[in-house]
């Protein structure tokens, strides 16, 4: 995103506002990395929700993916396999997030296996999990 902006009114401009910016709000490290991390993982809990995953023998609650997929993440950059920096904090405010997506909204509809039937809703959580990744990896 900021490399559109900066696109849009120079790099200079750009340097200036978010200048000012961070004089008039200071922001906890906390709120500016490990936040929208978060907030990803309860969306993408929210969309899995409705589904589950089965391989061969094993059936695997749709809930349960993206706090998988969020710990796997982090370990990959714990090995350099991804981009970033391992981090607890991350790990810590995916894991209230997901519970938040988990247990706070509740679920009543019928679970179906992801990969059967492709429909606008399936799309649309597979398409989450590819942002969250693509905010993973992208430089």
């Amino acid at each position: 995103m900021n490399e559109i902006v900066i696109r849009v009114i120079s790099l200079a401009t750009y340097a200036r506002l978010k200048a000012y910016i961070v004089t008039v709000l200071p922001l906890n490290n906390m709120i500016i990395y490990s936040l929208p991390e978060g907030l990803w993982v309860f969306c993408i809990t929210l969309t899995s929700k409705p589904y589950y995953i089965t391989r061969n023998n094993w059936r695997i609650d749709g809930m349960f993916i993206p706090l998988i997929f969020c710990v796997s993440l982090e370990i990959l950059q714990l090995f350099h396999i991804a981009n970033g920096r391992f981090d607890f904090m991350d790990i810590g405010v995916s894991v209230v997030f997901w519970l938040l997506g988990s247990y706070i909204v509740s679920d009543k509809c019928e679970k179906q296996d992801i990969f059967t039937r492709p429909n606008s809703k399936t799309i649309v959580c597979l398409a989450s999990y590819c942002i969250v990744y693509l905010a993973h990896v992208f430089k």
